[in-house]
C-alpha cells in the first residue's frame, strides 16, 4: 500500500473528510473500516490548552466549520469465515450543533449496518470488542434496527475490559452529578449496561479474543480503555481507540484531551504509545482519525512526529 507524507497544506483534503468504508489487507487478515457518521470536535474545548496560534499552525485538521472531523464507526477484522467488530459506532442518532456543548459540534450517524453489508464475504460476526462503554462505541450493541425489535449483535459475544466494565455499572447518580454538565447525558448507567450483560465477556491485559487479536490496555481516557493488537506473519498493528482522537496529536501527544477521564495518565500512556509506534514502525488504525483511519507514526529527523496515512 502506498503512503502518503506527512501532511502539508497542499495534501490534507482526508483529514478534513468523513471516514468512507477502507479495507487493507494485513497478512492473513481483511480489515475494512466501518463507517457509522461523523461528529465535529472543536478543537479549543477538545483540547482545551491550546490556543489560537496553535490552530492557525495546525489549520489543515479543520473542517470549514473550524471543528475537527472525527470518525464514527467500527473495524471489522475477517479472518476467513471468521469476523470480529472492533467497535460498533453510536448508533442512529442525528444531534444539531449546540453551541452551549465546548466540546462536540453536530453528530450525524446510523450508516454501520448498511455499510457492513456493502462488504464481500462477510460471514456472522460472531464476537464484538469495546474499547470504551463511551456511547459512540458501544451504539449498536443497544440500538435496534428499524424493522427488528433486537439490536443487530443479539447472541454475539462482547469483550470488554474487566475494569472498564465494573467501574461503569458501580457509578451511582451521585457520583454521575459530579460529570460536566455536556457528558452526563450521554451516561450510560448500569440499567443500560446490564441489557447486555449475558453478552459480556470480561477481559484484561494479554487476553486472546481472536485468532491473532489480543488485549492491551490504555488507560486514562477511561479508567480501563482497552487498545487490540492484531498479529499476522511477523507484522503488529494497534488498534488505540481513543487514546489518540485526531492526527493532530500524533504530532502534539502531550496536548491535554478534554474528554479524558485522567488526563494526566492519558497524556503519559498517548507520550508511549506514540514513541512505541515511532520506534516500532507498527501499522496503527484510529476510530476517529477523519478519513485517514489507516497509518503509521513518522518521526522526522528533529523528533518531530506525525501520522502517515496507509490506504
Amino acid at each position: 500500500m502506498p503512503e502518503t507524507p506527512c501532511p502539508t497544506h497542499d495534501d490534507t483534503e482526508r483529514l478534513r473528510q468523513p471516514p468512507r468504508l477502507r479495507t487493507i489487507r494485513f497478512g492473513c487478515f481483511r480489515l475494512t473500516y466501518i463507517p457509522d457518521g461523523h461528529v465535529g470536535l472543536k478543537p479549543r474545548g477538545w483540547l482545551p490548552d491550546t490556543t489560537d496560534h496553535d490552530w492557525t499552525a495546525n489549520a489543515e485538521y479543520l473542517d470549514a466549520n473550524g471543528n475537527l472531523v472525527a470518525g464514527l464507526g467500527g473495524l471489522l477484522v475477517q479472518r476467513g469465515r471468521r469476523a470480529l467488530l472492533i467497535d460498533t459506532g453510536a448508533g442512529p442518532i442525528i444531534l444539531p450543533d449546540n453551541p452551549a456543548n465546548p466540546m462536540t459540534g453536530a453528530m450525524i450517524s446510523g450508516r454501520l449496518l448498511d455499510n457492513l453489508a456493502r462488504v464481500d464475504g462477510l460471514g456472522r460476526i460472531d464476537s464484538i470488542a469495546i474499547t470504551h462503554l463511551h456511547f459512540d462505541h458501544l451504539g449498536w450493541t443497544l440500538c435496534s434496527a428499524p424493522g427488528n425489535d433486537r439490536p443487530p449483535f443479539h447472541g454475539a459475544r462482547i469483550h470488554i475490559g474487566e475494569y472498564e466494565w465494573n467501574w461503569w455499572r458501580s457509578l451511582t447518580p451521585a457520583m454521575i452529578a459530579t460529570f460536566p454538565g455536556w457528558a452526563k447525558g450521554s451516561v450510560l448507567n448500569r440499567q443500560v449496561l446490564d441489557t447486555i450483560a449475558g453478552q459480556v465477556h470480561p477481559i484484561t491485559h494479554g487476553a486472546r479474543i481472536f485468532p491473532g487479536v489480543h488485549a492491551m490496555m490504555i488507560p486514562g481516557h477511561s479508567t480501563g480503555h482497552t487498545a487490540y493488537v492484531i498479529r499476522s506473519r511477523g507484522r503488529r498493528m494497534i488498534v488505540f481507540g481513543d487514546a489518540l482522537h485526531s492526527p493532530v496529536q500524533v504530532a502534539h501527544p502531550d496536548w491535554v484531551s478534554g474528554s479524558d477521564y485522567d488526563q494526566h495518565e492519558a497524556v503519559f500512556h498517548r507520550r508511549r504509545l506514540v514513541d512505541r509506534l515511532a520506534d516500532s514502525g507498527d501499522l496503527a488504525f484510529g476510530i476517529h482519525f477523519a478519513d485517514v483511519p489507516f497509518g503509521r507514526v513518522r518521526r522526522d529527523d528533529t523528533g518531530r512526529t506525525c501520522w502517515v496515512s496507509y490506504d
